[in-house]
């Protein structure tokens, strides 16, 4: 910077001096100083085409200013030179890495575009790379339940198991993973395997209570029978067949539940949906479940928008609904309080059952929807439990595209929501309302 005022200064002075000699000062000075700018200007115009091209263009021949920018741009083309074959070796051997994963892995940019994929996405879903570069995922995999996937928030940890789109016989598990600030990362994993053992696994129970069905209604009925004449038996026998009347029941209704599992888990989704009138359902619920409260006196409050039908299969729906008011009647206390809520808003339609029963520790809430999963064992083959309800509700739900949510504290009751999409929901005619206590 100095260097270059005393180069102006110089030239200024040169002109000065011839200027008084010749008698133009004035246009001597000028002259100087338009010389001083054509040489800036000429460096200026030679450093631009040696940053256009560095292969070709010398960098200008100056000192001072012009030099040291020179020489700053030079240490930060070789600092970014050597920072972007650093990146460039970090990026290949992740691709490496990720191309490697038995797993068919894509990198999806913010609005769901594939920004990469490895080989296992070509083999499992169908994806080229690069030949599919900046399409959108959805288009390319076509699935009723993908786009809510895409769309889930990036702490969620939800998965979609569909069919693989090049080979029908393939079970693979869709799941997502946050990369980066905006991408994801899209992984397809191959649960073939799996699906087929818990399908066998489905199908032995099936049958092996389907088999037991026929033995068990045999010897219920010769029980009914004797149960008849159990004026000629001693009084110690007739405790006997009550209890084993009681225990062939517990039976029955535990083939019942293992039956209708199966049956749901054999289906991804209701095959023919029908309206449902939901406000009639719950007020039959209602009564079943105030007449199974009896000496308890349990409170109930009914509260269902008598206008909110949706479309899906009654029975599936009863069965579900049913389960969650029986389990809050099993569960709570006498003279407990239990609503229920069938309501709407902008997220969808929702059906609420709260109690002031005797909760669920948060150690169990993971599992409490697995099959014969008891948190107090001796306490639900009091009550008759087969341990299945809740496996049948989640089921039943999954197959609706719906979801269930639970919150409980021990000691002060419990709250299961399940939470139906905007796009089941179907506005019936206008019914006598349904509000109702007890």
């Amino acid at each position: 910077m100095r260097e270059d005022i005393w180069k102006f200064a110089g030239v200024l002075l040169i002109a000065l001096v011839i200027g008084i000699l010749t008698h133009h000062v004035l246009l001597l000075l000028l002259l100087g100083t338009g010389l001083c700018l054509l040489h800036q200007q000429r460096n200026l115009y030679r450093l631009r085409r040696w940053l256009q091209n560095r292969e070709k263009h010398r960098p200008p021949d100056a000192r001072g200013l012009l030099a040291e920018v020179c020489r700053e741009i030079d240490y930060r083309f070789e600092h970014h030179q050597s920072r972007k074959q650093t990146l460039s070796t970090y990026l290949k051997r992740f691709q490496e890495a990720a191309s490697a994963l038995p797993d068919g892995t894509i990198v999806l940019g913010e609005a769901g575009e594939i920004e990469w994929a490895n080989d296992a996405a070509r083999r499992y879903l169908g994806v080229r790379w690069p030949q599919d570069a900046r399409q959108r995922i959805a288009n390319l995999i076509r699935h009723p339940q993908l786009p809510s996937l895409l769309e889930a928030h990036s702490g969620a940890t939800q998965a979609l198991e569909i069919p693989s789109p090049v080979h029908p016989d393939m079970r693979l598990s869709l799941f997502t993973v946050p990369y980066g600030s905006t991408q994801r990362l899209f992984i397809a994993r191959d649960v073939t395997k799996l699906y087929r053992l818990n399908r066998m696994r489905s199908d032995f129970i099936a049958n092996a209570s389907h088999e037991l069905r026929t033995p068990l209604t045999v010897i219920n009925g010769y029980l009914e029978t004797l149960e008849e004449d159990q004026g000629q038996w001693p009084e110690a026998s007739r405790s006997s067949f009550t209890q084993m009347r009681r225990q062939t029941e517990r039976m029955r209704n535990l083939i019942n539940d293992l039956l209708l599992l199966s049956a749901l888990e054999h289906d991804e989704a209701v095959p023919s949906p029908e309206l449902v009138r939901v406000p009639e359902m719950l007020s039959a619920i209602y009564m079943e479940a105030n007449a199974l409260s009896g000496a308890r006196e349990h409170i109930f409050y009914l509260e269902a928008d008598p206008k909110l039908w949706i479309m899906g299969n009654y029975n599936e729906l009863y069965s579900a609904f049913s389960n969650l008011v029986i389990n809050a009647v099993q569960y709570t206390p006498g003279k407990g309080i239990i609503r229920i809520r069938w309501y709407a808003d902008n997220e969808g339609a929702h059906m609420h059952v709260s109690d002031t029963g005797i909760g669920i520790p948060e150690s169990h809430r993971l599992r409490i929807t697995e099959r014969f999963y008891r948190v107090d064992k001796g306490r639900s083959r009091e009550s008759g439990g087969t341990g299945l309800g809740l496996a049948i509700v989640k089921h039943v739900l999954a197959r609706h595209n719906a979801s269930l949510h639970i919150e409980s504290t021990p000691g002060k009751g419990s709250t299961f929501r399940c939470d139906f999409p905007p796009a089941t929901i179907a506005q019936g005619d206008a019914q006598p309302g349904l509000s109702s206590s007890a």
